[in-house]
């Protein structure tokens, strides 16, 4: 597929969204088969650990190479050849370990961003039919899509462990890099914070005691260390686990839709009040259910041919995930009359009892637990990772790169364990709310590194590339930029007063932080060599940015 690594010729129209849909699940021919990229002899810059670039000599060097079959973009080794900075380490102790393969894959990306139709009903509350169902049908092409596009271009070129930290700090340097790690795993332990909240508030109605009380905090800490163990017995029990969880919570939506079919009255979907409407509420439920696409970039180390695999598993989650999401709310709206201030957390089963009796109630509360199952030891997957990959860095202590003899990052699942216990106590509104809006910030940090690498190095290896060219590119991520700021214009005072808050405590915990390496009290990774392109430009004609 020459047209995804080439620039578009001149005269060819624009590729469509559909177009844009279909090339992710296909990677670009030119690292298809291992071919080596193209050799350099120039100087390469490699970072060191103060951040800054020491120039290095070098020649017949190359800008990526295979580990264990997977492209990366590396830093040089002994034999000439740039050999990758974070997973050789890694691959010398889990080369054993199964990598996780595409389906896995697929319903590890499903939990991370949706986990089925859970949690979507207060959409409905907030705007009725019409708007909810326009929602997830143009949402995707606004937010989703650009999101997982930029995910896999950036995820096949650094298929490294640390994902998007690796992305920024190969950009923009390693002290965005670290804010940018800081404020995503902030942001993801506390979405993960809210799955054990919303697995007990489904089961509630059967067992009235887990609604407060002793008994919720015993329940909520149990399920906390039970899913916690499971991340730690390792990735690819956790991604058999996630295809189980998967199938079954889809399953009830199913049946329902089926015994529907007799109810539906399609006029329904059609009722909408535009002065009746809570905007804040929408946006933010909205957004938070079709987020979190580069999330599983963090695991890229752990993926089985992440070259093609990382596409497209991408590529069959989002219809996995836009099916997941519309099926349910289209027979929910569909086949009931609407009373708007009922459609809550949970309010899905209530419509299953309608449709289908108790039996089906039952099945539809049993789905809902597994989802924030999934949804939880995917998340908690991702994040422990990502810690993994800042400590191979050299940005955290080394200890948090300590694997298990699972393989699995022991330190860093005990430490997003505890930050998800921490941030329990807080309401569902709250979490959302917060969790927004620092991903939001790290979201431009991202988009920034993006444009900076398709700019400024846009003939370094990318094993699948965007079929829009440069420019094409550059405008695809307008509309999610202006969304960003659409959702920080309706965030409260006192959540932007956390979240800055929080995004303080990151630019406080850099520089202390390496102090603590200065001073040699903990010790850190030497591995820092974070890939930079400089060198390449002199070897390459550069990529005109108008296709």
């Amino acid at each position: 597929m020459a047209d995804q690594v080439k620039s578009q010729p001149d005269g060819r129209a624009p590729a469509s969204a559909m177009e844009v849909m279909m090339t992710i699940a296909a990677p670009s021919d030119g690292n298809e088969a291992g071919v080596s990229s193209p050799q350099v002899e120039e100087d390469v810059m490699q970072p060191v650990l103060d951040g800054r670039y020491s120039c290095i000599s070098s020649s017949n060097m190359k800008l990526s190479d295979k580990v264990n079959g997977q492209a990366s973009s590396t830093p040089m080794g002994e034999n000439g050849h740039l050999d990758n900075h974070s997973l050789v380490k890694a691959a010398g102790n889990v080369h054993n370990l199964q990598k996780v393969s595409v389906l896995p894959l697929v319903f590890l990306i499903y939990h991370e961003v949706s986990g089925g139709a859970f949690g979507a009903e207060d959409i409905v509350r907030a705007a009725g039919p019409l708007l909810t169902i326009i929602g997830f049908l143009v949402f995707p092409f606004i937010w989703s899509i650009p999101e997982a596009l930029i995910t896999a271009e950036m995820g096949t070129m650094f298929p490294e462990n640390g994902g998007y930290v690796v992305w920024v700090s190969s950009a923009l340097g390693p002290y965005w890099g670290f804010q940018l790690g800081w404020m995503k795993w902030l942001s993801g332990v506390t979405d993960t914070a809210l799955y054990p909240v919303l697995f007990l508030d489904y089961l509630k109605s059967a067992i009235p005691a887990l609604g407060g009380g002793l008994p919720r905090t015993f329940a909520t800490l149990g399920l906390t260390g039970a899913l916690t163990y499971m991340n730690y017995r390792g990735l690819s029990i956790v991604g058999l686990f996630a295809v189980f969880l998967g199938v079954f919570s889809i399953l009830p939506f199913i049946v329902m839709g089926l015994v529907a079919l007799p109810r539906l009255r399609p006029k329904r979907w059609l009722v909408v009040d535009l002065h009746n409407v809570d905007w804040n509420l929408y946006l933010n439920t909205l957004f938070w259910n079709l987020n979190y696409w580069d999330s599983i970039s963090t695991m890229a180390g752990e993926v089985d041919n992440p070259s093609k695999s990382l596409p497209k598993a991408l590529f069959y989650a989002a219809i996995l995930i836009i099916f997941s999401y519309l099926y349910p709310l289209l027979i929910g709206t569909g086949a009931i009359p609407l009373d708007r201030k009922l459609w809550t957390d949970g309010y899905f089963s209530d419509i299953a009892k309608i449709i289908g009796g108790v039996w089906l109630t039952w099945w539809m509360q049993a789905a809902a637990a597994s989802s924030n199952m999934g949804m939880f030891i995917a998340k908690m997957s991702s994040y422990s990772y990502q810690l993994l990959g800042m400590a191979e860095l050299g940005m955290l202590p080394k200890f948090f790169s300590m694997r298990s003899r699972y393989g699995t990052p022991l330190i860093g699942i005990l430490f997003s364990a505890s930050g998800v216990i921490l941030l329990s106590w807080l309401s569902f509104q709250e979490i959302i709310a917060a969790e927004n809006i620092l991903y939001c910030f790290g979201m431009l940090l991202e988009f920034l590194a993006f444009m900076r690498l398709r700019i400024k190095h846009p003939m370094a290896p990318r094993p699948y590339r965007i079929p829009l060219g440069t420019v094409g590119s550059i405008l695809m991520i307008i509309p999610p930029t202006l969304l960003i700021f659409v959702e920080l214009a309706f965030a409260s005072h006192k959540i932007m007063f956390v979240s800055l808050a929080a995004m303080i405590i990151g630019h406080v915990l850099r520089p202390c932080l390496k102090r603590l390496e200065k001073k040699q009290w903990l010790r850190f990774s030497k591995i820092t060599d974070i890939p930079d392109f400089g060198a390449t430009q002199n070897a390459n004609a550069a990529e005109s940015p108008i296709d």
